[in-house]
């Protein structure tokens, strides 16, 4: 064996010092938040949440499930990281990979045989010892029952075995070399509870409370579509947060939330629109964060709903597949217009899949392969394609199909809709009419499942390691029968997919791996099925008559909600205790500094992924 450790280095206050090799997995969907009118003012807000240690959060999405085996969207797996442990965590601050349940780990010359060291002082909320057959158990549980993989499926793919020797071991045998054995985003369950479940596919594991976990908090109540609640708890290995309450409330009106925010009903919200965020930048007991785009918006074209087995479904326009008109569609939009149109500036225009705020990845199209904003070049491509306009100023197919598109757009989306409103106008420029359907996601939901549609609106989360935003565009990604797609395209080529196992099993150099996923990208970019247009800022804002201290990530210039952790709310200090600003709760930045943080081999950034649904990447 090989040990690769690091021992620990002279840090700043409240910052676990980093490993040598750190990063993400990720992506995600996000989350859009509203809320119901408020009912009562300010002076009632104490009787929404019931003491001074409670915070409210706002959430327009309902939670799908609360098992850590099924859930999917943004809500549920935010709040399971609340709940369960990890392998790893990632440090508040920098992102950087530091201890979990794993304080040490090495592994083999050959990079197949990876060995971690588990924590011997951890316990289950019901006091039961957690140890490494507990995280064997749940890895071997997703490589064996096809229902259990649903959600994080994709982590164990290159498991050969999971085994744990005794309480305090964890090994793992790979067949292949995985660049992302420091990003297992997949919480760890406890055996004794979940072993007694018959259908992994089914069990929400939302009926018996308080749900037997080993996070910073413990799920202990849970009404479908209205709440769900948390409690601090006490004896978590890295300090009790200091907010003893967490709600997530359901409300899915976004005008209507921030007069909750306002009223005191509650605490913290996220997903606002610029015009939101500008009219409560300065008001009393309200703080705005502003953090840069980790997400981005987009649209995917149909280029023909297939299975894995080449069965075709559907009923996609016939000419999408044509990939000139398919890149003269991008050169009709201008992504600076919708910036400022639609985002007020709070955003940036896309290039590549991966948004600029992660430098090692980021890429963007260069010379000619460029396809900017270009009225005139879009109409030449399609004449010289021999794509001719109509009286009526619609093009027809060199088929004789006549270019009028299905756009699927959601209607919870503000920003969205002022999108698909401004396509509708610039693609008639170049001859093609757009039916606008601004549906609910539901709806638009089925559209895409069942290849029912040509334009479809779409937006991922995405951490600092892009494997995961980058698999869903595999042809492995396709359905393996109608309606079982894992992504958002029916995108399938094959340089793509060499160049994503390629990237995958480069765990020695990341800037070759990092080159890799630039071609990707590139790949993506010119078959113009998958069409990023920006990069929009997260704003978010919360009581700071309740919220004292509350933690960014990364800090500076991060975000509160859809962290990469669970620190923005186990750090948090209610305001009777907290000093202002952002930072560690005393028990929290305690349990931290105790870590001893180790690293393997040479550079690299890993992160969780997220995985996600059509309803909650929207």
């Amino acid at each position: 064996m090989v040990a690769r450790q690091q021992q620990p280095r002279p840090r700043s206050p409240g910052r676990t010092a980093p490993s040598r090799w750190v990063g993400l997995l990720a992506a995600a969907g996000a989350l859009v938040i509203g809320a119901l009118p408020a009912a009562a003012p300010s002076a009632a807000a104490a009787e929404t949440t019931g003491d001074d240690d409670t915070m409210t959060i706002a959430v327009s999405q309902p939670v799908d499930s609360l098992s850590p085996f099924v859930a999917q969207r943004l809500i549920s797996t935010n709040i399971l990281r609340l709940s369960y442990d990890f392998l790893t965590n990632y440090d508040a601050e920098t992102n950087e990979t530091i201890p979990g349940l794993a304080e040490s780990w090495e592994t083999s010359e050959d990079g197949l045989t990876w060995t971690f060291k588990i924590r011997d002082d951890v316990t289950w909320s019901d006091g039961e010892p957690l140890t490494a057959e507990d995280i064997a158990w749940t890895y071997t549980t997703i490589m064996e029952d096809e229902a259990a993989a649903k959600a994080n499926g994709n982590f164990v793919a290159n498991f050969e075995s999971a085994e744990a020797p005794d309480p305090t071991t964890l090994k793992i045998t790979l067949s292949e070399r995985q660049a992302t054995m420091l990003a297992l985003d997949i919480p760890i369950v406890p055996k004794h509870v979940w072993e007694k479940v018959d259908d992994f596919g089914t069990f929400n594991n939302d009926k018996d409370f308080p749900v037997v976990g080993s996070g910073p908090f413990t799920i202990t109540g849970y009404r479908p579509n209205q709440s769900v609640t948390l409690e601090a708890n006490t004896d978590y290995w890295r300090g009790a947060p200091e907010f003893e309450k967490l709600v997530f409330r359901f409300i899915p009106e976004k005008d209507a939330q921030v007069e909750a925010l306002r009223s005191g009903e509650v605490d913290l919200i996220s997903g606002l629109t610029p015009a939101q965020a500008d009219a409560l930048q300065g008001e009393e007991n309200i703080t705005v964060n502003t953090a840069s785009g980790k997400r981005f918006q987009a649209f995917t074209i149909n280029p023909g709903a297939r299975t894995q087995d080449g069965e075709e479904f559907g009923d996609g326009h016939p000419a999408l597949k044509d990939k000139t008109l398919r890149q003269a569609i991008m050169r009709a939009i201008d992504k600076d217009e919708i910036v400022q149109k639609v985002y007020g500036g709070y955003a940036e225009p896309a290039g590549g899949y991966i948004p600029a705020r992660y430098e090692r990845y980021a890429w963007s199209p260069e010379g000619d392969e460029r396809l900017d904003f270009d009225v005139d070049a879009a109409n030449k491509m399609l004449d010289d394609a021999g794509y001719a306009m109509g009286d009526d100023g619609v093009r027809v197919s060199p088929d004789g199909d006549r270019l009028k598109l299905r756009m699927h757009v959601h209607n919870n989306r503000p920003d969205y809709v002022s999108m698909g409103r401004l396509m509708q106008e610039r693609l008639a420029d170049i001859g093609i009419e757009v039916d606008n359907r601004t549906v609910d996601p539901g709806v638009l939901s089925d559209a895409l499942h069942n290849g029912k549609y040509d334009l479809i609106f779409t937006g991922w989360s995405v951490n600092p390691d892009p494997d995961y935003v980058l698999g869903i565009h595999t042809c492995d990604a396709l359905p393996e029968t109608p309606g079982t797609m894992r992504g958002d395209a029916y995108f399938c080529d094959r340089k793509y997919d060499e160049l994503y196992d390629k990237q995958l099993a480069e765990d020695s150099d990341p800037e070759k791996r990092a080159e890799y996923v630039k071609q990707m990208q590139a790949v993506l970019y010119d078959e113009a099925v998958v069409n990023t247009l920006t990069y929009s800022n997260l704003l978010e804002a919360y009581r700071s008559d309740v919220i004292g201290s509350i933690q960014v990530q990364p800090d500076p210039g991060g975000n509160i909600w859809g962290q990469d952790g669970h620190w923005s709310f186990s750090m948090a200090t209610p305001a009777a205790a907290g000093s202002g600003g952002t930072g560690l709760s005393a028990g929290v930045m305690a349990g931290i500094a105790a870590a001893v943080v180790l690293g393997v081999a040479a550079g690299g950034f890993f992160l969780w992924r997220r995985s996600a649904t059509a309803e909650d990447r929207e």
